[in-house]
């Protein structure tokens, strides 16, 4: 491990990164913090965890995480101060990175990403998100928390869809995190800063070049929803991502990005092309080693959509409550359900609830 008081910068050792990611694997953790005057750190199942050793200093950090980036990161690291990208460490393992400054000196965070063998019940996740892989077009949302495993579902379905169509699927990344091969699709993937300069224009690129599936990373400004809505009604099929804690706040986060005067019909464009919104969380398993996903779906009926173009949003969750033999299920049901199979415990099933009252009746029947 590098000394806590070198002064000045020495030549990078790839095999110091490769010991620490190298360590994350042996302890199963999903995540490697190297910040600035303490020794690396570790999470695992949730929780923090330090490795020991020698702190790390301003040098130690620039030695290791610079020599990670090519010529273009190393200008978008210094123009907006931080940058992802993808590390992979062999065949069968890949980390996504941020590098990022913090009181003046580089720091980063590696996130293990799971491998792409994983099938959406492997993960967890309810049979109702099957279906969102056999539509032909329209558009679904990934919704939850950094680390809630958005980019491991959207993947799983990807995954299915490669499997399982001939088409050609086009991901636009920040950065490609799972890497997929031509099984059945054409897949072609596009990263941030190194392929396309922006979400919004590789999106618009992505219409010319004859997608039937298009995945954005993330939707973060005005004009990449506008454009993905765009290419949800003429035909294609849309999956993206909202740091966004459900279907309802996903929704009124999409529509409150446009002005007042584009909002009708911005709710009148979602409630023809928008066919769903899966909306996940991670909790520690009651088993101390795994984290378990609680997960909300929402598909969009007939009635869900008339919700959505009046703009009555509070009446969704009623809905989604009622729409279990569609394959919808609310958080809570989730939560509830997480519980009686005691995958988690109380205390974290009220926490995670929206609220406490909606959730406490189900539990104390599990409990009677």
């Amino acid at each position: 491990m590098p000394n806590a008081h070198c002064e000045t910068p020495r030549k990078a050792e790839l095999d110091v990164i490769r010991a620490l990611l190298r360590t994350m694997l042996e302890n199963d953790a999903s995540d490697l913090h190297l910040t600035l005057n303490f020794a690396p750190f570790i999470r695992v199942n949730g929780e923090l965890a330090c490795l020991g050793g020698d702190a790390l200093c301003a040098a130690d950090l620039e030695s290791v995480l610079l020599p990670l980036l090519s010529e273009r990161q190393r200008n978008v690291l210094e123009e907006k101060s931080s940058v992802d990208l993808a590390y992979t460490y062999d065949a069968d393992h890949r980390f996504r990175v941020n590098i990022f400054y913090q009181r003046g000196a580089l720091a980063a965070v590696f996130r293990k990403l799971p491998s792409l063998k994983l099938t959406l019940g492997a993960l967890g996740m309810p049979s109702g998100i099957d279906s969102f892989s056999e539509l032909k077009d329209g558009l679904v949302l990934v919704t939850g928390p950094t680390g809630s495993g958005k980019s491991t579902t959207l993947a799983a379905i990807i995954d299915k869809i490669n499997r399982n169509k001939s088409c050609h699927i086009i991901t636009i990344e920040d950065p490609v995190e799972f890497v997929h091969s031509n099984i059945r699709s054409l897949v072609t993937q596009r990263e941030l800063f190194t392929d396309v300069p922006s979400f919004s224009l590789a999106l618009r690129d992505a219409l010319r070049e004859d997608p039937d599936v298009i995945l954005v990373g993330e939707m973060r400004d005005l004009d990449t929803m506008r454009t993905a809505i765009m290419a949800a009604e003429t035909g294609h099929l849309v999956f993206s991502t909202l740091h966004s804690r459900d279907a309802i706040s996903s929704l009124t986060r999409m529509i409150g990005v446009f002005s007042i005067e584009e909002q009708a019909q911005i709710r009148h464009q979602l409630s023809a092309t928008l066919k769903g919104v899966v909306s996940q969380r991670l909790l520690k398993h009651m088993n101390g080693e795994s984290r378990v996903a609680a997960v909300e779906v929402m598909k969009v009926t007939s009635a869900i959509s008339n919700l959505i173009r009046s703009g009555k949003l509070e009446r969704i969750y009623s809905a989604i409550e009622t729409g279990g033999r569609l394959g919808m299920q609310t958080m809570e049901l989730s939560l509830a359900d997480l519980y009686r199979e005691g995958k988690i415990d109380r205390d974290s099933a009220l926490r995670m609830a929206k609220n406490e009252s909606i959730i406490l009746p189900r539990l104390e029947r599990i409990d009677a």
